[in-house]
């Protein structure tokens, strides 16, 4: 069993051109800002209402929206991290809550506020009918 519950609270990906990103999600599928870093005109990233997380890298070489990482909301963060010890995972510079898979993916481990809001989403069934 996990040492916490938790939910996929946004996927960051990295973007050559992310107005274009912006414009798109926006406008085709209504996921709107949640916050930015930076400004609206020159933003350095970008988050969006529906969990999607754009990081502006114009310099990056490789297929354009390549994953940057997971982000990941516990309910439990310390009883996460404590349960992820067993493996293999290593700290990344960004901090404990930061942990790098043995393959290489990067995963953020974010404690909710409150705990209750992880149990909320986890009883939602996106394709359940209205």
């Amino acid at each position: 069993m996990s040492g916490s519950k938790a939910y996929l609270e946004h996927v960051a990906i990295w973007v050559k051109d992310i107005q274009w990103h912006i414009r798109f999600f926006e406008d085709v599928l209504g996921m709107s800002m949640r916050e930015v870093e930076g400004t609206v005109d020159a933003p350095r990233q970008y988050w969006t209402l529906g969990g999607l997380q754009f990081i502006h890298a114009p310099q990056h070489e490789g297929p354009e929206g390549r994953l940057a990482h997971l982000g990941v909301m516990c309910e439990d963060l310390e009883a996460a991290l404590a349960a992820a010890q067993a493996y293999g995972v290593s700290e990344m510079p960004q901090g404990r809550n930061w942990l790098r898979l043995p393959d290489g993916l990067a995963v953020e481990l974010i404690q909710s506020t409150p705990a209750s809001c992880v149990a909320q989403a986890l009883s939602i069934n996106p394709r359940a009918e209205a």
